[in-house]
């Protein structure tokens, strides 16, 4: 399911910010996560909604860091979106890479 239509540079950040406050529920806390590997360093994202934590799916180049807060909110926004019906419903969320 794709977030709602809009012209913003952050359409799935956008699109959990508006649904957790649709379900009055705490708004999103992301959380920006690096590791060193050799002489770069990745960077990742994580998103804590109703308590549980989602992870990022990919590591990112620094200058990339809004791209990896797009990928945690699209997991959550999904997850969200699935338990919304029931939002305090057990599930199972990925575990840090």
């Amino acid at each position: 399911m794709a977030p709602k239509a809009n012209t913003s540079k952050t359409p799935w950040q956008d699109s959990l910010e508006s649904t957790c406050h649709d379900l009055q529920i705490a708004a999103p806390v992301f959380q920006i996560v690096s590791d060193r590997r050799g002489g770069r360093t990745a960077w990742s994202s994580r998103v804590i909604v109703y308590g549980v934590t989602h992870d990022a799916r990919f590591w990112y180049d620094g200058k990339n860091v809004n791209n990896a807060k797009e990928d945690a909110a699209e997991v959550a926004y999904k997850w969200l979106n699935g338990a919304s019906s029931n939002p305090s419903s057990p599930s199972t969320t990925r575990s840090a890479w």
